[in-house]
């Protein structure tokens, strides 16, 4: 397993391509801008999925993009992100109008790989932190050293305060691959991010 990060579009998102290089598939996560350059660095991999951990612009913005240039891609995001949301906001659906749902335990393989599905709400009613192997992909639910705000349409801060809780009380170590800012690991965010739940409240 492969992984690579890039800071794209307005705000820096952090954009994953997760690759299992003995199948030379890949996935890209939160593709938030800067299409050209991610196309470049996709080049020669053959990209299976396009995955959002929620439906905010700028964790969006490329995907339309991405899929027309990889057809064979699905793009994945929880439909409470999708329909029924502030376009502004949340402008997959106009842009994408033929995205796929995951939500709560769905897998999906990538070659060898295979992402489990977490959802994780609280920034976003339809926020997801998706899992591969040691891996966690956080999106805006989790930060090195913090978490994502809760005041933004679709977000409430007892939720996410669950979903933390859900994440510091998984067994045993995970990389933490967060939406914006330095990577971490769960063994670390639990000693010293003073939003995890089972020390402290939001």
């Amino acid at each position: 397993m492969k992984v690579r990060i890039m800071q794209v579009g307005p705000i820096g998102t952090n954009c994953y391509i997760l690759e299992d290089e003995s199948a030379h598939q890949a996935a890209v996560i939160d593709p938030g801008g800067d299409a050209p350059r991610l196309l470049a660095a996709l080049e020669g991999l053959d990209v299976r999925y396009i995955l959002l951990t929620h439906g905010h612009y700028d964790h969006t913005g490329a995907a339309a993009e991405l899929a027309a240039a990889f057809p064979q891609a699905a793009v994945y995001i929880h439909e409470k992100d999708y329909r029924d949301v502030d376009p502004g906001l949340f402008p997959l659906r106009t842009q994408l109008p033929n995205a796929r749902f995951y939500g709560e335990g769905d897998r999906l393989v990538l070659g060898t790989l295979a992402l489990e599905v977490l959802h994780t709400p609280g920034h976003s009613e339809g926020s997801v932190t998706l899992r591969c192997g040691d891996v966690l992909f956080c999106g805006d639910t989790l930060f090195a050293g913090s978490c994502g705000r809760w005041d933004l349409p679709g977000g409430d801060h007892e939720t996410l305060a669950a979903s933390l809780a859900r994440l510091e009380a998984l067994d045993g170590d995970y990389k933490v691959c967060p939406g914006h800012g330095p990577l971490s690991t769960l063994a670390r965010e639990r000693k010293i991010n003073p939003h995890l739940c089972r020390t402290a409240g939001l």
